[in-house]
């Protein structure tokens, strides 16, 4: 007999949200890790609910909902993003019994999804055990533990000490060495514009406002065949747009991205690959500028956060503004257009001016790439949290719903908003004329 597990991606709860080729890859990476046992794994995605737009990216079905009090005074619709609640319940009546659940967790901020989630499969699977995961549950175990109905919180990356809690709820996963399957050779998805990518996991630097080394505390590449050997069976399923949401992933870059995009060019493969995870520009030489340009990097994002050399240098050193400049001029050299490189830049961190903010919008004018102003929100453990906490900004006990970085900003806003605002119209002003 073998077991059956129901692994699910719990809705968004939020007043914006957009479907930039995302897929719940933590819990992707779960069903591959129990694919070498005698299992029977279902998967319900209930983000798996848009209308695939330009390049397979689209807006997420909605369902307005109540707000939770702590935003009552906020003038915006507050909605469920994804799948219907039911169809949700729907898709889980047609279930004949589980063993055991397993739910993962995103955004620290959409616990409230997590939560409505939990409560309807308690109402449907009554006694089958619980067990919540993911990013949120690693960062906000305690607060898990008290707002989730959940038999386990499991923090950090799936490895072997699920099995010993697995064991505990009663149930023996009985190894079969020889079976080892991907995420994407398990037939999950009917459809797939789009698929994500990760080739490594973690990130070798430690900026002030990732999680990234508290969720993942070394930094590890995936062998360079594996990477291509997952493109080429994805394509053959039909997928010709890939996004990378590696931290990380052009350190190393002549022998892990480099060789990659190499062996890729003589595949001669007609896809389109897109960075929505900020890429490092110290690592963007000519070299590989025409890789990426060759390969068919179309969507590319690079990662400034602020011009401020001296935040810059305490924040990680991984980027200059040098960095920056060469990066993109040799984007450009490689026939990228000025719409289709974008750099972030942040507002609202810590003791940061306006000025700040303008300095570096005005910086990326100079460059004539698009400008991406992205909203800081505090994450629970990093140093800007810690800061923030002892200056008195915010209570260590902060419910992670504020730190959504619209919520945040409302609520803790040191800017004229106004101002603030006059800034942004400016910044879409210039992206459309560029």
């Amino acid at each position: 007999m073998s077991f059956r597990f129901l692994l699910v991606n719990p809705w968004i709860y939020d007043f914006a949200a957009y479907n930039f080729w995302a897929r719940p890859l933590g819990l992707l990476k779960v069903t591959e890790f129990f694919s070498r046992f005698n299992l029977n794994l279902i998967l319900i995605d209930c983000c798996n609910s848009f209308k695939p737009k330009k390049y397979g990216t689209g807006k997420y079905e909605t369902t307005t909902v109540e707000k939770p009090e702590e935003l009552r005074e906020i003038p915006r619709k507050y909605k469920r993003y994804g799948i219907s609640e039911n169809l949700f319940t729907e898709l889980l009546k047609k279930i004949d019994g589980v063993d055991l659940i397993l739910i993962t967790s995103i955004m620290s901020y959409w616990w409230h999804g997590i939560k409505h989630c939990v409560n309807i499969l308690r109402d449907i699977f009554k006694d089958t055990p619980i067990i919540v995961g993911g990013i949120y549950a690693t960062l906000y175990k305690e607060h898990a533990e008290r707002n989730i109905e959940a038999d386990y919180i499991y923090t950090g990356q799936i490895d072997d000490r699920i099995k010993g809690i697995i064991e505990k709820l009663g149930i023996n996963l009985k190894e079969q060495r020889d079976k080892h399957f991907y995420w994407w050779q398990m037939g999950f998805y009917k459809d797939m514009p789009y698929a994500p990518l990760l080739t490594s996991t973690g990130c070798p630097f430690r900026c002030h406002y990732c999680a990234a080394s508290l969720l993942n505390q070394n930094f590890k590449q995936r062998q360079k065949e594996e990477v291509i050997n997952e493109i080429k069976g994805l394509y053959k399923l039909g997928v010709r747009e890939f996004a990378f949401y590696d931290d990380a992933l052009l350190f190393n870059a002549d022998i892990h991205i480099k060789p990659i995009l190499r062996e890729l060019l003589k595949e001669g493969l007609s896809i389109r690959f897109h960075t929505p995870n900020g890429l490092h520009a110290r690592f963007i030489d000519e070299e590989l500028a025409l890789l990426m340009r060759q390969t068919g990097f179309k969507t590319l994002r690079l990662s400034l956060e602020t011009v401020d050399i001296k935040r810059q240098i305490e924040s990680s050193g991984k980027v200059t503004n040098e960095d920056i400049e060469r990066a993109a001029f040799y984007l450009k050299k490689a026939g990228f257009s000025s719409q289709e490189i974008g750099i972030y830049i942040m507002y609202g961190l810590p003791e940061q001016s306006l000025d700040e903010v303008r300095k570096g919008i005005e910086f990326i004018k100079k460059l004539k790439v698009r400008v991406h102003l992205t909203e800081f929100s505090p994450i629970k453990g990093t140093y800007y949290w810690q800061i923030l906490v002892r200056k008195g900004v915010i209570p260590d006990d902060l419910d992670p719903l504020m730190t959504n970085n619209s919520i945040f900003s409302e609520f803790f806003c040191q800017y004229d908003k106004k101002e603030l605002a006059q800034i942004k119209i400016d910044v879409n002003k210039y992206n459309l004329l560029i």
